[in-house]
């Protein structure tokens, strides 16, 4: 089966390209560059590709910067610290963003005759964000069937989260199971130019904890 992978350089969708690649799937990786305040993960969405095998991985920039908004896209906002949080949407959340990288990964799952596409996302630990829920990605399956010429003609493409009911520390378990190296990811938002991570920030915390959880060694570097 040949499938469009949402790769951010990140822990889960390295885990989900890993998964794939290892179910034996035809896997296209496709990093979004929306304006992001690093370029670390995009360099560690590269290296992991190469490193799992995708048969292509490519870059695709969307400037989300012009529009701001959000502590990830708006250098005039900062990222909060994790324990600053509250029940609320946090800042660091970047309007619309998964549905604009569903969007260009459907483009592409069309032209190359891909089946599915997968994407990281994860509601049981995150920070709150509604485009990471069950709901959203049903509902863009649903938009995908009725949208694309391949599903109008009765092919449509499968939009899969099979992260998305798991805890941080069993996603870190399954890809220490499959052979996943967490050192090349970045999670962290406001990371240096060669991946370290602030240790601070939501993404940090919640990485931080999910390797505490699981048992497992962390390998993040920080500042």
């Amino acid at each position: 089966m040949r499938v469009v992978v949402l790769l951010s350089g990140g822990l889960d969708s390295t885990t989900v390209l890993a998964q794939a690649c290892a179910q034996g799937r035809e896997c296209f990786a496709l990093t979004v560059d929306y304006g992001q305040r690093h370029n670390a993960e995009i360099d560690a969405s590269k290296a992991i590709a190469e490193q799992l095998g995708a048969l292509e991985h490519r870059v695709v920039r969307v400037d989300y910067g012009q529009f701001g908004g959000s502590a990830l896209t708006d250098d005039s906002i900062d990222v909060p610290n994790a324990n600053t949080r509250d029940s609320a949407i946090p800042i660091t959340y970047v309007p619309a963003r998964n549905t604009v990288m569903l969007a260009i990964a459907l483009g592409w799952a069309e032209v190359i005759e891909a089946q599915e596409i997968f994407i990281g996302v994860d509601a049981v630990d995150y920070s709150g964000y509604p485009d990471c829920r069950p709901e959203f990605i049903s509902a863009f399956e649903t938009l995908a069937r009725l949208a694309t010429k391949s599903g109008v003609e009765g092919k449509g493409i499968g939009v899969r989260a099979p992260l998305v009911e798991m805890s941080k520390a069993e996603i870190i378990r399954l890809g220490a199971q499959i052979g996943v190296d967490y050192k090349l990811t970045v999670s962290c938002y406001q990371a240096s130019s060669d991946g370290r991570a602030c240790g601070g920030c939501d993404a940090c915390e919640l990485r931080r904890e999910g390797f505490a959880t699981a048992g497992i060694d962390d390998p993040t570097r920080y500042f």
